[in-house]
This record gives C-alpha cells, sequence and structure tokens, in this order.
C-alpha cells in the first residue's frame, strides 16, 4: 500500500487554494506508473516522495504529463512531512527536482510555510498570433521565460472576466500563460493572476507556484519592492506572499489536509 494525501495548498481554508495529490514511495516507481496515478487522481499536479540521502526527491505530474516546476503540489509535499512525522518541526524540507535542490521551511507559528524556488523573470517577447487570439485581448506587455508566457493586461478587472479559447492557447509553445495586473483600490494583495495551462491537461491552474517565480521578479520591477503578495484569482483563489532575492525567490503560503489514505500498488 501507498500513503496517498490531497491537500490544499495556498489557503488556510478547506477547498479553498490549489489541491494537489502527494504520494510517499519508499523509492521513485516507473515513470508510467506515475503518470497513470496522476491520470487516475485528474489534479492539476500529483508529486511524488520518496527519501534519499539528505532529503528526499520529488516530482511532480499534470494527469497528461510531467513538469519541471510546481509550487502547490512542493508546499504540499513539505506540509504531509511535517504533518506525519517523518520532518521535525525544526528540520527544513529538502527536495531534489528537475529545477534542483528546493527547500521548505515551517514557520514558528507552524501555519506557514516559505519555499526557495529559482526565480524566472520574462523577458520581453512578441505576443504570438494564438495568444491574442486565446485571450482576445492586445496584451499592455508579454514576456517569456523558459516554461511560460507572462501576459499583462489594464485592470484587475480585465483578469477576473477573462475567457480564454483554450484551444488557441494550446498552440503556443511552452508550457502556458500567466495573465496579471495590478491589483485595484485598497486590496489586501499587490496584483492579481490567472494561469492556464490547456497544453498540460489544465485549463486554468487554482493557485500556480511557480507562476510566482516569473510574477514576483516581474512586479518587484514595477513596484519597486522586494516583497509582495499575489492574489491569484481562479474560482478556488489563494494567496502567495513572495519575497525577491539574488536568483531566487521565496513562495510562503498556508495548506490544509483534505484526504489521507492508502493507493493499491497494482504493477509499478
Amino acid at each position: 500500500m501507498v500513503p496517498i494525501y490531497i491537500v490544499d495548498a495556498f489557503t488556510d481554508k478547506a477547498f479553498g487554494g490549489n489541491p494537489a495529490a502527494i504520494c510517499l514511495l519508499e523509492a521513485l516507481s516507473d515513470e508510467g506508473w506515475m503518470q497513470k496515478v496522476a491520470g487516475e487522481m485528474n489534479l492539476s499536479e500529483t508529486a511524488f516522495v520518496a527519501p534519499r540521502e539528505g532529503g528526499y526527491e520529488l516530482r511532480w505530474f499534470t494527469p497528461t504529463e510531467e513538469v519541471d516546476l510546481c509550487g502547490h503540489a512542493t508546499l504540499a509535499a513539505a506540509f504531509v512531512l511535517w504533518r506525519t512525522g517523518r520532518l521535525g518541526q525544526s528540520e527544513v524540507a529538502a527536495f531534489w527536482t528537475r529545477s534542483g535542490v528546493l527547500t521548505v521551511a515551517l514557520g514558528e507559528a507552524e501555519t506557514e510555510m516559505t519555499m526557495d524556488f529559482p526565480s524566472e523573470p520574462p523577458a520581453p517577447a512578441k505576443a504570438p498570433e494564438a495568444l491574442i487570439e486565446g485571450l482576445g485581448l492586445i496584451p499592455r506587455y508579454t514576456g517569456r521565460n523558459r516554461m511560460d508566457y507572462v501576459v499583462e493586461v489594464d485592470s484587475e478587472q480585465t483578469v477576473r472576466g477573462l475567457k480564454p479559447d483554450f484551444s488557441q492557447l494550446s498552440l503556443l509553445d511552452g508550457r502556458g500563460v500567466i495573465v496579471t495586473a495590478r491589483a485595484e483600490g485598497q486590496a489586501a494583495y499587490d496584483f492579481v493572476s490567472r494561469a492556464f495551462y490547456p497544453k498540460g491537461g489544465v485549463q486554468e491552474d487554482p493557485v500556480t507556484g511557480s507562476a510566482h517565480c516569473a510574477l514576483a521578479p516581474y512586479w518587484a520591477k514595477r513596484l519597486h519592492r522586494d516583497e509582495l503578495i499575489g492574489y491569484q484569482a481562479s474560482a478556488r483563489g489563494g494567496f502567495v506572499k513572495v519575497k525577491n532575492t539574488l536568483n531566487r525567490v521565496q513562495l510562503s503560503g498556508q495548506a490544509v489536509l483534505i484526504l489521507r489514505g492508502e493507493l493499491e500498488e497494482f504493477n509499478q
């Protein structure tokens, strides 16, 4: 039997934020098996965690493919390790991943966790026709990093009101599209965003930690502050605190355990 958990990340309330499935393995399994499990879970990410010297191996799968970087499932994986006693409260979770070694530390109040991730700032790019058609607008700014397109639009209202054409967005190269705008009024956050990944089997991701690896340096430059709060305005919604350091981004948030169970091993 394989222990499996579902955790809502980047939220302090059940059924908010972004759900991730976390499988705790004795050793990483066959890629085909892990992909089948992720397809069965049908969440934006299923993470597979296995112990190794100095920490844990960590891999992330959408329902259709493996990805290079995922924030909410990393936060959820660390949360499960602390919650199950596999890590002590004062220990830092260290994960070996496709994007290098990522660490997660538990705050003093033991409710908020902080991840240390690579900074992924976008560079200015020309907006492809499929991006314009897919979003139904001409962006104020279009950028690109190694994973995603980053699009700034004219207002928070525009971000919230988007109804993308996912068939067009799926034609784009890269992983997906992040749409963002500066917060309006006296909001409790500095910028708002939504993230779309139809190519990877996820039309809209509820709260995307890795997207904030691009949003954090982008808005730090625009707002002249290194510490900011982002709100991802999906139907579930969630907050991500960000802090920019040299070539790194600290992403902070909370998590809620939703389900714990056991997965039959079948043929791994």
